[in-house]
């Protein structure tokens, strides 16, 4: 609570200043409260048992309230306390490496998480002239997204597909991608079993992630209330940090779930059902959300908090109402496809329908140059592909060979789980592709070239991933040291 709660009398007294209601009705994890006339949306009561609550809306006669933390026996006729404070949590620095839940109360058993401040949960996002344009990179880790779909520290790019699509893995790649690179990662689990949950903390553990994330859990074990509550516990544990000049990545896995708990609510509030039984608020629920995503001005110290959120669909469909809302109001959308994922195409990302409208303001001049036809040459070799599958007569030689570099192409891009590549080995893979060196080469020769020259590079040319990375472009020294190195290396092998 705020320090605001508590009143000193002329005695020194110290006394609490709070409305006393009572309950009336109690309906699941909705509960009627009425004797509250001075209850605003969004006020924060409490019970006798100690619970918390968050007043929802209003009817003629009563308050409704959605219940925080775990289901109580509460009653009618039991009093309600409302003390006129909107919800403030705790954050701070200590947070980080922590498992913590929507109520910022820590669950992993490691004791209590000293606080630096209270927070609001639900709080106005920077305004336009607070905002800066979007310049660095957020580096995915990933091929096809930092060559084609690249990302910017600030924006926010919607993961988009069926289940078991590798959304998930595609966001964590991320996470895992931003060790050594001074980026607070936070993690907010939405409706996912406690086993899968257990699972990503222990990638994260072990891969030594966690020393610079936040996992808040909104397990389909918590109360509803708590589910509906996390993402935007999420999202004012990132601010915090944002505000301090630091820079965020936040991943919502999922926000189609969070969308079935809100509309769960809606139904016990007995507001009228609209598009698929969804409520007519759904959309300002996930906006105001969305619009928290900022690049900072440098005269705010210049943080940054960037979003994933993710988005399941069903079929395919990517018309659905959710989707649809979320892509309305993010920067861009990867798009992960069934059938890619069947044909063993990972990460399963489908080029023709993902984008990313403000990523390439920010991307390496290496990588921009060298990729710019990148997307064009894939999406043509898709294409032939599929035009001379049932064709039986001779190919022409333009054919080939562009059938020959799309393999090259897609040998290149696809990539492991789990197994984030740094952007300086992809600029020098770029660099390569654009040579037409790959394009003769088996698919067993390409997968050893891809495991084994960029360490070779690093062994031969230690100073080149450093001399990528501090300039971002390519000079004329480190394309010398390129030549040499494939020189060498295709001599050797």
């Amino acid at each position: 609570m705020s320090p605001a709660d508590k009143k000193t009398g002329a005695s020194g007294i110290s006394f609490d200043v709070r409305e006393v209601g009572r309950v009336t009705a109690v309906r699941e994890f909705v509960i009627r409260a009425a004797d509250m006339p001075s209850c605003i949306n969004g006020q924060i009561v409490e019970f006798d048992q100690g619970l918390r609550g968050i007043v929802m809306g209003f009817t003629e006669n009563d308050v409704q309230i959605l219940m925080l933390g775990p289901k109580a026996r509460i009653r009618a006729g039991d009093s309600v306390y409302s003390k006129a404070l909107s919800l403030y949590l705790p954050v701070g620095k200590n947070f980080v490496g922590r498992v913590v839940n929507a109520l910022c109360e820590p669950v992993d058993g490691r004791g209590p998480i000293a606080a630096d401040e209270q927070c609001p949960v639900f709080r106005d996002a920077p305004e336009v002239m607070d905002r800066d344009s979007v310049e660095r990179t957020l580096e995915s880790g990933t091929r096809i997204l930092d060559t084609m779909i690249p990302l910017a520290k600030g924006q926010r790019q919607l993961v988009v597909g069926d289940r078991q699509t590798g959304k998930t893995s595609l966001c964590l790649d991320a996470i895992l991608n931003q060790k050594g690179k001074d980026v607070i990662c936070i993690y907010c689990s939405i409706g996912k079993t406690y086993a899968s949950l257990a699972k990503i903390i222990d990638l994260l553990k072990d891969r030594g992630a966690f020393d610079y994330s936040i996992v808040v859990s909104g397990i389909a074990s918590t109360s509803v209330g708590e589910q509906y509550l996390a993402p935007y516990t999420a999202a004012m544990l990132g601010e915090y940090f944002m505000y301090q000049g630091k820079d965020v990545l936040v991943v919502f896995d999922d926000l189609t779930r969070h969308a079935w708990v809100y509309r769960q609510i809606c139904l016990l509030l007995d507001r009228a059902p609209g598009r698929e039984a969804y409520p007519g608020d759904i959309f300002y629920v996930h906006s105001q959300l969305m619009e928290r995503a900022a690049q900072m001005h440098s005269n705010l110290k210049g943080g940054s908090m960037s979003y994933l959120p993710i988005v399941e669909t069903l079929q395919g469909d990517v018309t659905g109402y959710i989707p649809t809302n979320l892509v309305s109001m993010t920067d861009g959308q990867i798009y992960l496809s069934t059938a890619l994922f069947n044909k063993g195409f990972k990460p399963a990302i489908d080029t023709g329908l993902s984008v990313s409208r403000i990523g390439n303001k920010a991307q390496w001049p290496a990588i921009k140059g060298p990729s710019r036809s990148l997307r064009l040459d894939f999406l043509q070799y898709r294409e032939l592909l599929q035009m001379t599958q049932l064709r039986t007569t001779e190919l022409s030689k333009e054919a080939q060979r562009k059938l020959r570099r799309g393999n090259a192409i897609t040998r290149l891009l696809v990539q492991g789980k789990h197994k984030p590549v740094e952007m300086e080995q992809q600029v020098i893979e770029m660099y390569v592709l654009t040579r037409e060196m790959l394009d003769d080469l088996s698919d067993a020769e390409i997968n050893k070239f891809k495991e084994e020259f960029y360490e070779r590079i690093k062994e031969w040319f230690p100073q080149l991933p450093a001399a990528i990375r501090e300039g971002k472009i390519l000079v004329d020294d480190s394309i010398a040291n390129m030549e040499e190195a494939l020189n060498f290396y295709f001599q050797k092998t």
